[in-house]
């Protein structure tokens, strides 16, 4: 790994940034002890900083501690991204729908072109990037939610799953290329003035398939 050498400000705070950055891409993965001089020397700052990083990670619950173990990262909690997947379903499946209206056709378009480049990053899958992409997409269709309860659930239920450091497509590769398709089947709902009820069951069903994809793969 190349040094990465912090730039002048909150040490602590960069440190933070940077090691959770790793844990959520998964550089750092499930079960990787976290050596704080090492990480330290990486980053080209005291172990001040870093402990202090370490230790807001944890109580985010990205990192665990074990005595004579130290810091490790830590594993995915499947129960935790089940409830996470099953809410964001619900909500933005609402977010979407009462969008839907305020949707013009540059959001349209650009929606679509999200969609393009994530058809594109199927030939050379990363589902870090794919991932990126999904948000992106989704976060066109629901952002003109004009009811801000709804969107901060959204918004909540995304960064959850960011702090899950769930990229589903990293499990079930062949869910990618499934989303895509019903991403354009949505927008086409959405650009032919179909009813909030069926937006709202289109979005919650394409959410629900990627969760019903990564428990049937849990399984084997």
């Amino acid at each position: 790994m190349t040094e990465t050498v912090l730039a002048a400000g909150s040490k602590s705070q960069q440190a933070y940034e940077v090691v959770k950055a790793r844990i959520v891409e998964g550089t750092y993965s499930p079960g990787y002890r976290l050596v704080l001089g090492s990480i330290a020397r990486d980053l080209g700052v005291s172990v001040v900083p870093v402990r202090e990083a370490i230790r807001r990670l944890e109580a985010e619950g990205l990192v665990t501690f074990e005595r004579n173990v130290g810091a490790t990262v830590a594993g995915i909690d499947p129960t935790e991204y089940l409830y996470t997947m099953q809410t964001l379903s619900i909500v933005e499946g609402a977010a979407t729908a009462l969008s839907a209206p305020l949707i013009d056709a540059v959001a349209i378009a650009r929606a679509r072109a999200v969609n393009e480049e994530m058809r594109e990053c199927l030939q050379h899958f990363d589902p870090v990037r794919f991932t990126q992409l999904n948000q992106d997409f989704h976060g066109i269709l629901f952002e003109h939610c004009p009811n801000p309860h709804i969107l901060d659930l959204v918004h909540r239920g995304w960064n959850r799953l960011a702090a899950l450091r769930s990229s589903t497509f990293r499990f079930v590769p062949g869910r990618a290329h499934e989303s895509v398709n019903e991403h354009e089947a949505l927008l086409q709902l959405i650009e032919s003035g179909a009813t909030a009820d069926e937006i709202e069951k289109a979005a919650r069903r394409h959410r629900s398939a990627t969760l019903d994809a990564y428990l049937a793969q849990s399984k084997q």
